[in-house]
């Protein structure tokens, strides 16, 4: 019932944020970065961030999560205040980064560190460098969930593929609380978008992907690459695209459409075409994970599948 309850109030919530922000003219401006062309209210994320905290109180007052995990993921709720102020006034990307890497901090403070980094044939224990390394990886889901949230319904199926995926294979009920945090939102962002996300709903999923990946590494270090595998459509196209800009001399912080699902619409794809393609390697990404025993072998074969995917898009849209 309870979940039910949570899809309404993300279902409501939205709409009634979308009527306010059209009222008050608060409308996401179509610049060179953007993939839309029509001005569209942006700040649904806000309710799958009410959404989200209401249902994670729930599980921790009838015990239904665990309180490291609880506390480090509502210490997210930093990220997505900092981030509402952001979608409106545009704060200083320097002051972003200062908040990201102390949200960064307080999630791992919370989960005890990162434990092991595991590599099959050896691992990595040091908690200096294993801390560092979630340290940045925090900051860099975080950012790249935020890059890769430019087309209608693209970054919420992302979550709830995700959220999915985490139930299935880890069964935690906040992944169900997760999932209709999402749904009801992705009612309004489905194909013809009449609400984006912003930064206050991206940069949180981005966060709590992270803390997904480190709590459940510290139960089972090979855990770890089960949630690379499952977030590799994000990953490994930001990361890419990052490398490639650099090759290129260009200046990272300049506003590009370089990203793959960005030259598939270049190439004439509709949002929607591209949303249900990205969702199709996900699924495939979960079969590889859930029917393959080996880790290591699930890994390279998802590498593979992304760089075929990759040419694919280099050839309908080269990268300039």
């Amino acid at each position: 019932m309870i979940y039910i309850v949570l899809l309404l109030i993300s279902f409501f919530l939205t709409y009634f944020i979308k009527n306010y922000m059209i009222k008050k003219s608060l409308v996401a401006s179509v610049n060179e970065r953007s993939s839309h062309t029509v001005p569209t209210p942006h700040g649904g994320g806000i309710a799958i961030a009410i959404t989200w905290f209401i249902g994670l109180f729930y599980l921790y007052f009838v015990g239904q999560i665990e309180a490291n995990l609880f506390y480090a993921l509502l210490f997210g709720a930093v990220i997505s205040i900092v981030s509402f102020f952001d979608d409106i006034y545009e704060l200083s990307p320097k002051l972003r980064l200062i908040i990201q890497a102390i949200v960064a901090i307080g999630g791992l403070y919370f989960l005890g560190g990162f434990e092991t980094l595991t590599f099959g044939i050896f691992d990595i224990q040091n908690p200096i460098f294993t801390n560092i390394f979630a340290f940045f990886m925090i900051i860099w889901f975080i950012n790249l969930y935020n890059f890769l949230d430019g087309i209608n319904g693209y970054a919420g199926s992302e979550a709830l593929f995700l959220a999915v995926a985490g139930f299935i294979l880890f069964g935690g009920n906040h992944f169900l609380v997760l999932a209709m945090a999402v749904l009801g939102f992705l009612y309004w962002n489905w194909n013809k978008a009449k609400i984006f996300m912003g930064d206050v709903g991206s940069t949180l999923l981005g966060y709590n992907i992270a803390i997904f990946t480190i709590y459940y590494a510290n139960q089972e270090p090979t855990n770890f690459w089960i949630w690379i595998i499952l977030f590799s459509v994000y990953w490994f196209d930001a990361t890419l695209t990052l490398i490639r800009r650099k090759l290129n001399g260009e200046r990272l912080s300049q506003a590009h459409k370089k990203h793959a699902y960005q030259r598939l619409t270049q190439a004439g794809w509709s949002h929607y075409k591209v949303t249900n393609y990205s969702i199709g390697l996900n699924i495939l990404l979960f079969i590889l994970v859930y029917s393959v025993p080996n880790i290591a072998i699930s890994l390279f074969a998802s590498l593979i599948l992304l760089y075929i995917c990759i040419k694919f898009v280099d050839y309908k849209q080269s990268f300039k």
